[in-house]
């Protein structure tokens, strides 16, 4: 990942909170979507059958915020997860908030 970095917020429920911000100029758009859609086909691929949300039983759900404003694209990727979610993410992605 170049643009997203994640950050990990827990909760004392066992719902963990994943978010990444990525702040760009228009011609790096493409770019930041392009990990955004990694992530999120990953999660599809990997917990296909558990989105939805976590306090009710969900491996992981999402919200997907974009806003551009004066040739700045600013996208921001919020993603709830369990346990097993957040451990498979770790494995694929790395530890949020740990840079190489």
């Amino acid at each position: 990942m170049n643009y997203l970095i994640f950050d990990l917020s827990d909760s004392t429920d066992g719902i963990h909170t994943l978010e990444a911000m990525a702040s760009t100029r228009a011609d790096q758009q493409a770019a930041v979507q392009a990990e955004v859609q990694q992530v999120l086909d990953w999660a599809w691929q990997a917990f296909a059958h558990s989105h939805g949300p976590v306090d009710e039983g969900g491996d992981w759900d999402h919200d997907l915020q974009q806003q551009d404003e004066g040739g700045w694209h600013t996208v921001t990727l919020t993603l709830s997860a369990s346990q097993a979610f957040l451990e498979a993410f770790e494995a694929r992605f790395g530890v949020p908030g740990e840079e190489d």
